[in-house]
Formats: structure tokens, C-alpha cells, sequence
């Protein structure tokens, strides 16, 4: 059974190029001046890659440094998900809830080494 699970396009690469701003090294004042301090290698991360995550305080700076929407940096569509791979004949399937429990260890203070 196929499904969808969300996904995005960031556009921040596109947008700076459109401003004039071709290093990353640029945005580090820019982003500071809004009071946002990340290191030249991060502001590069944040260009160069998808962020898995955004704080909404990075994503204003953004805004208000390439004056834009949000929308215009984040572009929110569906992806379709693959049908799970068929089990191969023959293979077993084990159910985790039918196997043994481990026990758990007992210390006794009174037993010498």
C-alpha cells in the first residue's frame, strides 16, 4: 500500500542569488544585525543544504534580510511513498511480542567472588 508524506523545496540559494548575495559569508552580518548569531559554517548549512529544522527567529531574519514571504523560501508539496518491498516466499515472519523476555539480573550482596 503506497502513501504520501509531506515534503518541501527550499529556496534560500535562489533567493540570495536574486538579492545580490553569492557567499554565505555575507548573511553572517546580515543575520547578526536581526540578532541572530550562527557561525560561518552553519549559515553555509543553512544555504548550501535542506534544513531538517528551522527556528521561526532564523526564518524572520531570512525574510526580512531578502524582503519576502515565507513562501517564497519554503515551497510545501506531497511526495508519493513506494509500496513496502513483498515478503520473499518462504521467509519467516517472527512476531517480537512471542519471544522470550529477557530476565532481569538479580544481585545478591551475601555471594563472594
Amino acid at each position: 500500500m503506497s502513501g504520501t508524506a509531506p515534503s518541501y523545496r527550499w529556496h534560500l540559494r535562489e533567493r540570495l542569488g536574486a538579492k545580490g548575495i553569492w557567499k554565505t559569508t555575507e548573511l553572517v552580518p546580515l543575520l547578526a544585525e536581526r540578532g541572530v548569531v550562527l557561525s560561518p559554517p552553519q549559515v553555509y548549512r543553512l544555504v548550501a543544504k535542506v534544513p531538517e529544522r528551522l527556528s521561526l527567529t532564523i526564518l524572520a531574519a531570512l525574510c526580512d534580510i531578502l524582503g519576502c514571504g515565507p513562501g517564497d523560501l519554503i515551497e510545501v508539496g506531497v511526495t508519493a511513498t513506494p509500496d513496502p518491498p513483498p515478503a520473499r516466499r518462504g521467509a519467516k515472519v517472527v512476531d517480537l511480542h512471542e519471544l522470550p523476555r529477557p530476565r532481569r539480573a538479580r544481585v545478591d550482596p551475601n555471594r563472594q567472588p
